[in-house]
């Protein structure tokens, strides 16, 4: 057995249900930010599974069919451009963490999270850096964020197709950068972010110079 479900299978003997919580889209300057929990059935193991980052999107897009097919529960929340700028992105993932594990049906008896920092509303929740690659829930809920966001950008891309968000989903890629710059930002950009707001400012200047 992998060592994602072995390492699991042992959190679960010494405390109960676990659920893993993980995002994507931290780092974009494009697009919102996801935050899944997923409790899995470790009766049904998914032979590809790991982190999202470490595996193809075609790949991805199987094992999320899988995970949806056989977890016990999971919850995804999707967290606005608005609402980013508006609390940062550390706050966003906090409240995306938080809505997720409440969102649950089921209630678990440990909650895993990834990263090194949890939410004041999930005191008894676990902080594990780069627990996705540890554990087979994080692992799990990081695929159902990754897959669940990289849908929500090709949407983007069809609108706004001259950011190419399609292959870089937001990041800031030189690409996107330039682009930026030619097209100006659009309103799926995250206005609190730096090359955004210098984006934006450079904008503004030229129009003025052109008056």
């Amino acid at each position: 057995m992998k060592l994602l479900y072995t390492n699991e299978l042992e959190l679960r003997e010494q405390f109960g249900l676990t659920a893993g919580v993980d995002e994507a889209g931290r780092g974009p300057l494009a697009g919102p930010l996801v935050v899944s929990a997923c409790i899995l059935d470790l009766q049904y193991s998914i032979p590809d599974l790991n982190d999202s980052k470490k595996i193809s999107e075609r790949i991805r897009e199987t094992i999320y069919e899988q995970i949806i097919d056989t977890a016990i529960d999971y919850q995804v929340i999707i967290i606005s451009v608005d609402e980013i700028d508006q609390l940062n992105i550390l706050g966003a993932t906090m409240k995306g963490m938080e809505e997720a594990v409440k969102g649950l049906r089921i209630k678990p008896d440990l909650v895993l999270l990834d990263g090194n920092r949890k939410p004041t509303g999930l005191p008894d929740a676990l902080p594990i850096i780069k627990g996705d690659s540890q554990y087979a829930s994080i692992a799990a809920a990081s695929i159902l964020a990754k897959v669940t966001r990289d849908r929500i950008m090709r949407e983007i891309h069809n609108l706004y197709p001259s950011y190419n968000f399609l292959k870089n989903k937001g990041y800031p890629t030189r690409e996107h950068c330039k682009a930026l710059v030619e097209y100006g930002i659009t309103e799926h950009h995250r206005r609190s972010y730096k090359p955004v707001k210098e984006a934006e400012r450079e904008k503004v200047q030229w129009k003025r110079s052109k008056h």
